[in-house]
């Protein structure tokens, strides 16, 4: 006599799996627009100097990353002595930094040109002689915008 009987014989519906690809686009491209690739591979010990009076770079303003420091534990075959990191590749002589300023500058572009700045990332137990030979050849292209790449404290207590 009741209006509403149980329905025991029948099947729950299979879920439908029609937007299944629209999920797995949608995250793929989240993770494409997130995801932060790295730039370079250090090949050398890179501890930065600490300092107090810091400013932080504009991420519009054209930068090339200059590395300087000792070989790292990995990269012992070149060595023991500071060396040279541009881009991914440690150089023998300080020379090609010309080489490497005139590559940027051809990659930024004749307006940019003038804001491009090199970036020195120097580990802080290298010698200063070393930095004063990159520093030379940066004067002799005149790439006079330079910035010394360090952590933010109090040097005197690091």
């Amino acid at each position: 006599m009741s209006k509403f009987k149980k329905g025991g014989g029948k099947e729950l519906p299979a879920i439908s799996t029609a937007s299944l690809p629209d999920i797995v686009f949608m995250l793929l491209f989240f993770f494409m627009v997130a995801t932060v690739m790295r730039q370079n591979t250090l090949l050398i010990e890179n501890k930065l100097p600490y300092a107090d009076q810091v400013e932080k770079l504009e991420k519009k303003t054209p930068i090339m990353y200059i590395y300087a420091g000792k070989p790292g534990p990995g990269y012992k075959k070149f060595g023991t002595e500071a060396k040279v990191q541009l881009n991914d590749k440690l150089v023998n002589s300080v020379a090609e930094i010309q080489n490497f300023v005139q590559e940027n500058r051809n990659k930024v572009g004749e307006t940019r040109v003038g804001k491009l700045i090199a970036a020195l990332k120097v580990d802080k137990n290298t010698n200063m002689g070393l930095i004063g030979d990159v520093k030379e050849q940066l004067r002799e292209i005149n790439q006079l915008k330079i910035n010394y790449a360090t952590l933010n404290g109090d040097p005197t207590k690091k």
